[in-house]
Parts: structure tokens; C-alpha cells; sequence
């Protein structure tokens, strides 16, 4: 099975589009080797900024290029980029609609050993509640790749989230992104998943197990969590029934808050939240730290089964 990092993937297609737009500027808070801006920096030295350790700066002078009509893309880990760098993203960024888009990688508790310090679980919240700020979490590297070609050409705010490790391709080289669109993977019945990011392949094997007993688990991968596709939502809701929802982030706050909203308004559904259970990560191999917090396909499997 074909593995990309969803940061990889990101560096590369920044850098094509480096080639195709002149005016795409990259930003990074030293950290370039690990957000792949690397590559952008070694095909476009003059278009390319490290702003250092000061993220908050960073983000400034992100808004200031966007002003002067530059399309700037500003890297760095996701617990500085939305964590550190608040204040500056609600002020400069999303209350005057600027072009500026902000792609944090190492988000979630596959950062590893780095710990509880360095494992965003809080940022999809934060960007999330916003005003003008579209969230993007793509679910492997093609959709990755054709998130970052979105965010260049739309016109506003965006936040990519992206991760650290190498996870499962589950969609092909042709990949079209649909941002406003929720991406079905496998149609059911009984009941369904709503998956982002890294717990996107692990929904699709739940499924697969939860066929074998005989339950029929529709998964759709909710690449783009605001605007949130209510209308796929609520159709796979009435059909099914059943919901779960499975996120590498807290459960307070990011998509099953989300989905949540949604379905208390327009259709209350029996529900069941897989995610960071409101506590901070700790220091750990990844597949480890997935395990003991609950971030696996067999945890998937259970949140269904208690809806049975």
C-alpha cells in the first residue's frame, strides 16, 4: 500500500505552483526542512521568507503581502501556527478577508515524541470558530496536493491542516478536489462514519470489519470541515440513522462538533465522537500514542457498535 505524508505532498505541489504563479510567496518560521517548504525555497530563493522563530511575525507579514497582492503561504507546526499566532490571524487575517493561507503541518498526536507541548488537537476549534476562514484536512497525499492548488486560486482566507507521518493513499493520481463537497469513499445503510485527515483510512477499515458482521458502515471523508457540507451530512444522517465521527483532534471543538451542530438543529441522530477525549497527549511513538488514545480503526468499530 502506497504511503504519502500529507506535509510531502504539500511541499511538492507548492513548489509546481511556484512555477505556474508568480505571485505565490512562501513564508516559514524556520522550520522549512520539516514543512517541505524546503523545496519551494530551492527553486524560488527570492520568493521564499524565513521569518525565524516568531510565528506571530510571520503571520503579519503574511497579511502585508497578501495586501500587496502577492499569494503568501505561511508554514510552520500547527500548535504555533494557530496556537501562538491567534491574535494575529483573527486581526489581520480572517476580520479583513485577507489572501493569505495558512498551512500548519505536524498537527494532531502523531506528532510523537515531541509530546504534549508540540500535539495540536485544539486547532481545527480555533480556526473553525473564525469568521472568512475555510479549515481543509486532507485525508492522504493526492488530496493534499489538490487542497494546495485550491487554496492558491481561491480568494480568502484558508487553513490547511497537515500531518507528519506517511498514511495510506486512498485516493488516485487523478484526484479532483471538491472543496464544498463531502467525499463519499464507500456507500451503506446502517450507519455512517464521518472521518477527516489521518482517521480517514483507518474509518475505511472499520468498515470493512463492520462488513464482515454483517453491518453496512457508509464512510465519507469531510476533507473540508468549514464550510461543512451539511447537505451530505443530513442525507447519510436520514438514511442510516447511525453516526460516528473520527478525527485525530479533540472531540470538543473540530469535526464532530461540527457534524454535532448540524444534526441538534436540523436532525437529532444517535451519535458517537471518536477523538482526543478533552485531555493533552504525552510523549510517545506514534503508534503508541493512537493506540492508548483511542485513535484506531478497532476504536472506530466499538463507537459503532454501541449504536446497534
Amino acid at each position: 500500500m502506497t504511503k504519502i505524508a500529507t506535509r510531502d505532498a504539500y511541499g511538492k505541489a507548492l513548489a509546481q505552483l511556484g512555477e505556474e504563479n508568480q505571485e505565490i510567496v512562501v513564508l516559514d518560521a524556520d522550520l522549512s526542512q520539516s514543512t517541505k517548504t524546503a523545496n519551494f525555497a530551492e527553486k524560488f530563493p527570492r520568493r521564499f521568507f524565513d521569518i525565524g522563530i516568531a510565528e506571530t511575525d510571520m503571520i503579519g507579514t503574511a497579511a502585508g503581502l497578501a495586501v500587496a497582492g502577492k499569494i503568501p503561504f505561511a508554514s510552520t507546526f500547527a500548535v504555533f501556527a494557530t496556537g501562538r499566532s491567534y491574535d494575529q490571524i483573527r486581526a489581520s487575517v480572517a476580520y479583513p478577508r485577507l489572501n493569505v493561507k495558512i498551512a500548519a503541518t505536524h498537527a494532531g498526536l502523531t506528532v510523537g515524541e515531541d509530546g504534549a507541548t508540540h500535539q495540536m488537537v485544539e486547532d481545527i476549534s480555533l480556526m473553525r470558530g473564525l469568521p472568512n476562514m475555510r479549515v481543509i484536512v486532507p485525508a492522504d497525499g493526492p488530496e493534499a496536493a489538490a487542497a494546495t492548488r485550491y487554496a492558491a486560486e481561491y480568494q480568502g482566507p484558508v487553513y490547511l491542516r497537515l500531518g507528519r507521518p506517511k498514511m495510506p493513499v486512498v485516493n488516485g493520481e487523478d484526484y479532483q478536489f471538491q472543496p464544498d463537497r463531502a467525499q463519499v469513499l464507500r456507500d451503506g445503510d446502517d450507519l455512517v462514519i464521518f472521518a477527516c485527515g489521518y482517521m480517514v483510512h483507518l474509518a475505511l477499515e472499520a468498515a470493512a470489519e463492520l462488513m464482515d458482521q454483517g453491518i453496512s458502515a457508509a464512510v465519507v471523508n469531510v476533507h473540508t470541515i468549514k464550510p461543512l457540507d451539511t447537505e451530505t451530512v443530513l442525507k447519510y444522517a436520514r438514511r442510516c440513522g447511525k453516526v460516528v465521527t473520527a478525527e485525530e483532534h479533540s472531540i470538543i471543538g473540530g469535526l464532530g462538533s461540527a457534524i454535532a451542530e448540524v444534526l441538534g438543529e436540523e436532525h437529532p441522530t444517535p451519535m458517537v465522537r471518536v477523538g482526543v477525549r478533552d485531555t493533552f497527549g504525552e510523549s510517545g511513538k506514534p503508534d503508541e500514542l493512537v493506540q492508548k488514545y483511542g485513535l484506531t480503526a478497532k476504536s472506530i468499530v466499538q463507537a459503532c457498535l454501541k449504536l446497534k
